[in-house]
């Protein structure tokens, strides 16, 4: 359930058009840290393949992340021969850093990274990005972990690999296979809404960009890549599972208590017109009933639970009240979270309010029912009265969980903004092409290669968005103000006033 009036600030997908010549497509990012030998047999070999076997105008850029050997250098030379090599400079290490700086300052529509081994086959490359220059998918990821992927790696990788991936499906419920290959791509509109929203700088920052826009509904594709180990990789592999887990800790509890506004990474629900017709439809009916008995279930425990505690010292009736009152708060505490998916403190104490009312017509029931089985036997046994308060329970429960639905937390979108939300036209197609609005101050972009000028230099965090020091979740919130914004496809004559060209 929506919990603001907002549709999202994310339009409908489209395909990106074919005319782009004179504008990248694509920018394939490589993030190094003292790469000194690996970095110009990469680069040379990525541009060999995409100027082979890719369709659209690329370009390759280098994050140099604070190396303290001749990898600068190395990087300045490939700018300076490669036509289509860009280098940036930070001066703070954190591959999650480098992504953010130059993925917020690119202009091309489509932004993806590789580790500068190369351990991932490029023919996965071209597949990656399809989906995405086609406007099926928002994000794309080579995963290891496919059946049809062939992996030439040790037994230690394999295991850490395979034990991590298990951790965020059983912590954070994410659905995707393979966080952490460093193969994967995200159109430009949905970085500048998602890339504030991501806290980390380091290893974490891909997990926690994928667990993030899966929550947010958004569509990620995966690829079977073919995959060799690297046997001279840097990586910490203690210190890296360790700040893993951490951040697994910090984005469960930040989802838990809904503190990021996910819901401004909504997309319509279809690109086709015939869905923006479509009125009047509950919105997941099934996956609230299923969400409705887990919390239901776990309930009638926690109240049997307590009943049993308060019978100790006290009658049936007051025992029953007690439990069923304490019972009841959780019980709409968690409904209001995990069933129908409100999140913040908005309209807490009103929700506890009308839930309170339900409260009141299951302790009718339940104690109806006491009052029937006082009725029959002076002394009923302890586990006829637990039979007979879990036969209400069921009937209370179905007629709370119709209650929750349709009054407590109702989906209000269709009384708030009637022709905005079911009715939403399809896009006007003219002449001049639109290009993507900037969300706030960005770098001048850097220089062609052609010119041979020195490489342009950044300050971590400073050329991805002008907002130093402001935590993620104000950034987005200044990024995502406009809640009618449209971001476009990058079409070849477009200016900015801002363009040094």
């Amino acid at each position: 359930m929506r919990t603001d009036s907002s549709p999202g600030t994310l339009p409908a997908r489209e395909h990106l058009p074919a005319d782009t010549a004179g504008t990248p497509v694509l920018d394939v990012v490589i993030p190094v840290y003292n790469e000194e030998k690996d970095l110009q047999p990469c680069v040379r070999r990525l541009h060999d393949h995409l100027t082979r076997t890719f369709p659209y105008p690329f370009r390759i850029t280098i994050a140099d992340n604070a190396s303290t050997d001749s990898t600068p250098d190395v990087a300045r030379l490939l700018e300076a021969r490669v036509p289509e090599v860009r280098s940036f400079r930070l001066e703070q290490k954190g591959r999650g850093r480098a992504l953010r700086t130059v993925w917020s300052a690119s202009e091309a529509p489509i932004l993806a990274y590789m580790d500068v081994d190369l351990s991932t086959d490029l023919n996965a490359l071209l597949p990656l990005v399809a989906p995405l220059i086609s406007g099926h998918s928002d994000l794309a990821i080579g995963s290891r972990l496919a059946r049809s992927s062939r992996v030439v790696r040790g037994a230690k990788r394999e295991f850490i690999s395979r034990s991590y991936n298990l951790i965020l499906r059983g912590s954070l419920q994410a659905r995707f296979s393979d966080a952490q290959c460093g193969f994967k791509a995200i159109r430009r509109d949905v970085a500048q809404l998602l890339l504030p929203l991501v806290e980390d700088t380091g290893w974490f920052f891909d997990t926690e960009m994928l667990v993030l826009a899966e929550r947010a509904g958004l569509r990620i594709h995966e690829v079977p890549v073919d995959w060799v180990d690297d046997p001279d990789s840097t990586v910490h592999i203690v210190k890296t599972a360790t700040d893993d887990l951490k951040g697994v800790w910090r984005v469960g509890r930040a989802l838990a208590t809904g503190s990021l506004p996910l819901d401004r990474l909504t997309r319509p629900f279809g690109d086709d017109p015939r869905d923006r017709e479509i009125m009047d439809v509950p919105k997941g009916l099934a996956r609230q009933l299923v969400g409705f008995c887990v919390v239901g279930g776990l309930s009638t425990l926690f109240y049997l639970l307590l009943y049993s505690g308060f019978r100790q010292f006290s009658g049936s009736q007051t025992a029953n009240a007690l439990a069923l009152l304490v019972s009841a708060v959780a019980n709409t505490a968690a409904n209001r979270r995990l069933t129908f998916g409100v999140r913040g403190r908005a309209d807490a104490v009103r929700h506890q309010a009308q839930g309170l009312v339900v409260f009141g017509i299951g302790l009718a029931l339940t104690s109806g029912s006491l009052f029937a089985l006082d009725a029959a036997t002076s002394d009923p046994a302890h586990a006829t009265e637990l039979a007979v308060l879990v036969a209400a329970n069921l009937a209370a429960t179905v007629l709370r969980f119709l209650l929750f639905r349709a009054w407590v937390f109702p989906d209000r979108r269709g009384d708030e903004e009637p022709e905005a939300q079911h009715r939403v036209q399809p896009p006007t197609r003219t002449a001049a092409a639109p290009t993507y609005p900037a969300p706030g101050p960005l770098p001048q972009r850097p220089h062609t290669p052609s010119q041979n000028s020195a490489t342009t230099q950044f300050r971590a965090g400073e050329a991805a968005d002008g907002t130093v020091g402001v935590p993620p979740l104000e950034r987005s919130r200044e990024w995502g103000r406009d809640a009618t914004i449209r971001l476009q496809p990058v079409r070849p004559h477009d200016t900015d006033p801002r363009d040094a060209r």
